[in-house]
């Protein structure tokens, strides 16, 4: 470069047509490409990169696999060249977000099916790499409302870890009616393990006790699900 510092246009200085933010709010945000969405997300580049040279950086990390960026947390990102833990926050919250719309409801919801759970609980259980027990709490019309879904537990299913009285502590404070239980294989493979069925069978005996019916074990995999009712696991 003769000596020369190289110039790189910065995204202020691209015609107005041509710049994320303005072509969102002109054509809508499916307009856009992943890039150019992430680069609106980080808001700035770095040393000499746009936050559109930024954004294309970060996809070419991850292969240009959404998933597995979505997957990603806030060490793993911030260690990106051009991230930091400022836009890792940024991008962590926004996907959560993402997550939280999917299964947000504003009213009650009548469950009827196993696939009426997994519709609600997949966007959010799927990407998890670790498992999740959660609890759905449904009152005497089979009707779940926000806040009615509890997280239980987070790690192995372990029979020895797992505390039925726990889960029917939470099920007694939401006046639940009935409860359904639901957890994630980060493998993408729904299947019950050993440990998955002796977990059931132990809270199935405590919800007789308690008088509280235990409808259905759900498993989420990676766009499937299995239900133990459905199985005839129960």
């Amino acid at each position: 470069m003769n000596g020369e510092l190289e110039y790189k246009i910065k995204i202020k200085e691209l015609p107005i047509g041509e710049r994320p933010r303005e072509r969102l709010a002109k054509f809508g945000a499916a307009s856009l490409s992943i890039s150019e969405l992430l680069a609106i997300i980080l808001r700035t580049g770095s040393h000499g990169e746009t936050a559109l040279d930024v954004a294309n950086k970060l996809l070419s990390k991850y292969n240009g696999n959404i998933k597995s960026l979505f997957c990603a947390d806030v060490s793993e990102l911030s260690k990106i060249k051009g991230i930091g833990f400022a836009k890792a926050v940024q991008i962590k919250a926004v996907f959560e977000l993402a997550k939280r719309i999917q299964s947000f409801t504003d009213e009650k919801v009548e469950i009827s099916s196993p696939a009426d759970v997994a519709s609600i609980l997949m966007p959010k259980l799927r990407t998890l790499d670790k498992e999740h027990l959660v609890i759905l709490c449904l009152d005497p019309r089979n009707r779940i409302h926000n806040g009615s879904e509890v997280t239980i537990s987070v790690g192995s299913l372990d029979v020895n870890i797992i505390d039925p009285r726990e889960i029917f502590r939470v099920a007694l404070s939401k006046n639940a009616a009935s409860i359904i239980l639901v957890h994630n294989h980060p493998s993408g493979d729904p299947s019950p393990s050993d440990g998955d069925i002796e977990v059931m069978r132990r809270v199935m005996e405590a919800g007789r006790l308690i008088g509280i019916n235990v409808q259905d074990h759900i498993i989420i995999g990676d766009g499937t699900f299995i239900s133990f009712r459905e199985k005839g696991l129960l």
